[in-house]
């Protein structure tokens, strides 16, 4: 019978990405099980552990908040989401939102790419070559990156 392979912490931040010091506190908040010790006291992961490390690092780069990744743990991979459709609910949510952020993130690029494009940046950030006269309107969109602002200041 073959022993399983096992991966030292270092081992493991280097296959996940993850730093060794985030690996212990996910220990520590119990999103991961106590790693397993060799007798000189050196954790020891094997590759389930890494592979759940994987999906934290994946819903943590989703902006899901720590606390709510628990429940996704609490399920195997070859499991059938119609067996939890709360826990598919909440990841149907939180698409939408990701979705949404993508959505405003892309505007704030055209926004950018607009300014960038009309060439109105000088090194010494004067008006004085300026044409008042060529001023370009601003579009409802443009508008509405200021107007989110405008309304909280007031």
């Amino acid at each position: 019978m073959k022993a399983e392979q096992t991966f030292t912490i270092k081992e493991t931040a280097v296959q996940t990405g993850i730093s060794e010091d985030t690996i212990r506190y996910y220990e520590k908040i119990a999103l991961l099980p106590r790693a397993d010790r060799k007798d000189n006291g050196h954790r020891v992961y094997r590759q389930e552990d890494i592979d759940t490390i994987l999906l934290l690092s994946c819903l943590k780069k989703t902006g899901m908040p720590l606390q709510e990744m628990q429940p996704f743990l609490a399920v195997s991979a070859d499991a059938d989401p119609a067996d939890y459709p709360e826990l598919v609910e909440h990841l149907r949510n939180h698409r939408e939102n990701i979705v949404s952020q993508i959505s405003s993130l892309q505007q704030v690029v055209d926004f950018i790419d607009m300014k960038l494009e009309q060439g109105k940046y000088r090194r010494d950030c004067s008006d004085k070559s300026e044409d008042k006269s060529k001023s370009k309107n601003i579009s409802p969109v443009e508008m509405s990156y200021f107007s989110g602002s405008a309304k909280m200041n007031n």
